[in-house]
């Protein structure tokens, strides 16, 4: 190690120029980073090859404990929060005490692939791997861990203020949030700067920063209608029938709802006599004749918007929707008690990607823009963004997450360790 990172300190000295802005400190950072590039791939690769889908809590425990040692070898506190009661595995948390401003990093442990997937191990082709969460998120968890240890080794964690949170349950959260998220809530209050570790956003090359996510929230729209012969539908005894009333509210979500960075998709419908929804909300199931009128119809969606203020005015505008019912039907929309508040794009974001910008000219790397937060998922982050500023999107590059295949860039795991590295040094300790 010591010889990789003497070779590796060579390297950044003949490219001194493009560190010229930096300390010393944070030359070694950069040069750890490189001199144990392949530590963490193969962090990275046990981390991947052990299947911790959502719902498989042991899964994801085991991927919480090869964590634990790495992180008390770098003088963290490391405890597991329990989410028994609502049916997650629990949360990592790791906390290292010092006189500088507290920094919380966001993870995750849990991927979308459960263990029934065929999508299980990690493959390594040249600067490419795949495999099940190699993104989201453990690439981003060994993005944190590198940076990490290029602190200790150029000394700037010794008196950092850290807080290291990887729920258990980013994927799938547990219910009800008011306890699944409390801690997290709890932490970003605490903080002075959120940092979040979902993949890295990229186009033609570049590399972005994520100053905004929108939310998330599923809804549920169930109608109504009086059943009976085909031949009485629309007159005053029958009316419309619910499977029309369906048609009339989801048609105007469709026309009357549009607004910039506003979507309202419909992922499952059916409608018929009957129509139900199953207990976790992804099947439905009707039957029916084409002579009767239609007595249920269901329809389940979500919601996504930049602001807690445009989510609530979407609310409100569905509601009018549902509630100017057609003749002789019914109709109720629901919203989840689960899913992502946004992550408004503030000043303080800003500021803080004007921070990593600054780190990534010191270090030669390029400046990054704003990316549409219309092309982000939501994430953790979105539960600090109101009390903290946050910045997000600072794991590993790659593609195709939450889809068989899912991969990384192996390359940026570098450049990411080095910018987190110098950025959360300079945050700590207060170099603006």
């Amino acid at each position: 190690m010591r010889l990789a990172l003497l070779a590796a300190v060579a390297v950044m000295a003949c490219a001194s120029h493009a560190f010229a802005q930096t300390s010393e400190a944070e030359r070694v950072m950069a040069a750890t980073v490189v001199a144990e590039h392949d530590r963490h791939i193969a962090l990275l690769e046990r981390m991947v090859n052990q299947n911790s889908g959502t719902l498989n809590l042991p899964g994801v425990r085991a991927v919480g404990e090869m964590l634990r040692p790495e992180l008390e070898a770098l003088g963290f506190q490391v405890g597991w929060l329990e989410m028994a009661e609502t049916g997650r595995a629990g949360h990592l948390v790791a906390t290292h005490s010092g006189a500088g401003r507290n920094i919380l990093l966001i993870g995750h442990l849990d991927t979308v692939f459960e263990v029934d997937s065929p999508f299980q191990t990690f493959v390594r082709d040249g600067d490419m791997a795949t495999g099940p969460g190699v993104g989201d998120d453990k690439g981003g968890v060994v993005v944190i861990l590198s940076a990490l240890r290029a602190m200790q080794a150029a000394g700037t964690l010794k008196d950092a203020n850290i807080t290291v949170f990887l729920t258990g349950d980013e994927e799938r959260t547990g219910a009800p949030l008011s306890i699944s998220r409390k801690d997290l809530i709890e932490a970003g209050k605490a903080a002075d700067f959120a940092l979040e570790f979902e993949g890295l956003a990229m186009e033609d090359g570049k590399d972005f920063g994520t100053v905004a996510r929108r939310s998330s929230t599923n809804w549920t729209l169930t109608t109504g209608g009086r059943t009976g012969h085909s031949s009485g539908v629309f007159n005053e005894t029958l009316g419309y029938g619910a499977v029309y009333e369906l048609s009339r509210i989801l048609d105007s979500f469709r026309r009357d709802l549009r607004e910039p960075n506003l979507t309202y998709n419909v992922g499952v419908m059916a409608g018929g006599t009957p129509a139900t929804l199953d207990a976790d909300g992804f099947r439905v199931t009707a039957s029916g004749k084409t002579n009767i009128v239609a007595e249920t119809a269901v329809a389940r969606g979500d919601l996504r918007a930049l602001t807690p203020e445009q989510e609530a005015r979407a609310r409100d505008r569905m509601q009018a929707i549902v509630a100017d019912h057609l003749p002789r039907t019914t109709a109720e929309l629901a919203f989840g008690e689960t899913g992502y508040p946004p992550m408004a794009p503030t000043e303080g974001n800003r500021d803080l990607l004007a921070r990593l910008n600054a780190v990534n000219r010191d270090l030669g790397l390029p400046e990054m823009a704003e990316f549409d937060p219309a092309r982000r998922g939501a994430a953790d982050s979105g539960f600090v963004a109101a009390d903290v500023p946050t910045l997000g999107g600072l794991g590993m590059a790659g593609s195709g997450a939450h889809a068989v295949g899912e991969s990384v860039d192996l390359n940026s795991l570098t450049r990411q360790s080095q910018r987190a590295a110098v950025l959360i040094s300079r945050l700590t300790h207060g170099r603006d």
